[in-house]
């Protein structure tokens, strides 16, 4: 039988996303990036996957990792206050000072 552990003892926060909103995991926002540095350094072969993917993970600028995690908070922030997709969406670009693009 598997053992439970309890996260709120260990210092750990889960948080249920909804299904399909991707702008409120910033995790999916440096997926593109590896997967595209991954392809770019790439001959298909397992020992190159394996060689490259600490060299892609550490292609994304953790500067740029924070202005995911900063545009996350105003999505969340526009969905807790009741905010529908389109107007959320419309008050992140109003406080947007770069036009940022789904993937």
């Amino acid at each position: 039988m598997r053992e439970t552990v309890c996260i709120f003892n260990t210092a750990h926060l889960c948080i249920f996303l909804p299904k399909f909103h991707c702008e409120l995991n910033f995790i999916e926002f440096s997926c593109g990036p590896v997967k595209r540095y991954l392809q770019e350094n790439c001959n298909y072969t397992f020992d190159t996957l394996k060689e490259n993917i600490l060299k892609a993970l550490a292609s994304v600028n953790f500067s740029t990792i924070r202005k995911w995690v900063h545009q996350m908070v105003h999505w969340m922030d526009a969905y807790c206050t009741g905010l529908s997709t389109q107007a959320a969406q419309n008050q992140i670009k109003e406080f947007s000072s770069a036009k940022y693009h789904s993937h």
